[in-house]
């Protein structure tokens, strides 16, 4: 296994991360990024993204992430495309281990995301981000006048179902159960709205398409009865999983997040940060992401200031 030390290492390579390795690359701070196998984030999984400032005609996510992967390194960053394996955060400097390498950092920024749970039925992923999606908020706008299905019964399917009434003609609410889990007063808000309606007890067992949504199989989980309902979209909304395995016993973690000391973006370990969906879950937007990624950056920079570089142990 090789070892190297670094003043700072960046675990993930969305928004955040790769805000965070501009910023740290300009301080001179010389920022390793390990980006994964799957680098780049959820935006990788996103067509067009129309709602980052800078882009007046919109960009691709993948392109975007490309383009903040090239202003990163233009700076210095250095990116090491491999899983992380395990972290040690008990004291500075802090190792990070991943496939073949151990990295001995001085600071760490975790910008590790969230995971949108997902259906697991034929036709999800392959329409992904053509006509599936998992953000209302990210995606609504390219649906106008189209009628649109949202899965899930919870507070984050009733706002997107709402908000998707802004654009869709109709939104159709499937639900496993015959009662939904949202509070009262998101409840009350989809079944006053005239758009929105409601299939109870039931599955999606598909979704079809020909290169794009055309609609979607449905099981009634009480009578065993199959249909099929033509849609423009469907939009998952069954939770989000933040990716924080890795430290599970070594930050402090709430409903999975990492918990940050609300004024900055220390954990509860000095000299560990955290930003983007892996500690956001209210907004979950790139530009948010990103933010977080700079406020990290400048959190680790100053941090780091005036404190002797650490005795590594090799």
């Amino acid at each position: 296994m090789s070892r190297e030390k670094r003043r700072v290492s960046i675990i993930g390579s969305g928004p955040a991360g790769l805000t965070a390795a501009v910023y740290t690359a300009r301080a001179s701070l010389e920022p390793l990024v390990i980006e994964g196998i799957q680098a780049g984030g959820q935006l990788m999984l996103t067509t067009e993204v129309e709602n980052y400032p800078g882009f007046v005609d919109g960009i691709m996510g993948p392109e975007l992430m490309e383009i903040m992967r090239a202003q990163a390194a233009r700076f210095g960053a250095e990116y090491l495309t491999d899983n992380v394996t395990e972290v040690d955060l008990s004291k500075p400097p802090f190792v990070v281990r991943t496939g073949d390498k151990e990295i001995s950092s001085d600071t760490v920024i975790i910008s590790t995301g969230a995971s949108a749970l997902m259906l697991g039925v034929p036709g999800e992923k392959e329409l992904l981000g053509h006509g599936v999606s998992t953000c209302a908020t990210c995606d609504g706008f390219f649906f106008r006048d189209h009628e649109l299905v949202v899965v899930g019964g919870g507070d984050s399917a009733m706002e997107e179902a709402n908000f998707l009434t802004k654009f869709a003609s109709k939104v159709t609410v499937v639900h496993r159960r015959d009662a939904l889990r949202a509070s009262k007063i998101m409840q009350d808000r989809a079944r006053n709205n005239p758009k929105i309606s409601f299939v109870w007890d039931s599955m999606v067992t598909e979704i079809y398409g020909n290169g794009k949504v055309a609609g979607v199989r449905l099981k009634n989980l009480k009578t065993g009865e199959e249909t099929e309902m033509p849609t423009g979209g469907v939009f998952v909304a069954i939770g989000h999983t933040p990716n924080t395995k890795l430290f599970e016993d070594q930050l402090d973690l709430s409903g999975g997040y990492i918990v940050t000391r609300g004024e900055d973006t220390q954990t509860s370990v000095p000299g560990v940060f955290a930003a983007g969906d892996v500690v956001d879950f209210r907004y979950r937007q790139a530009i948010t992401a990103a933010g977080m990624g700079c406020m990290a950056a400048i959190d680790a920079e100053r941090y780091l200031e005036g404190m002797p570089v650490t005795e590594h142990a090799w």
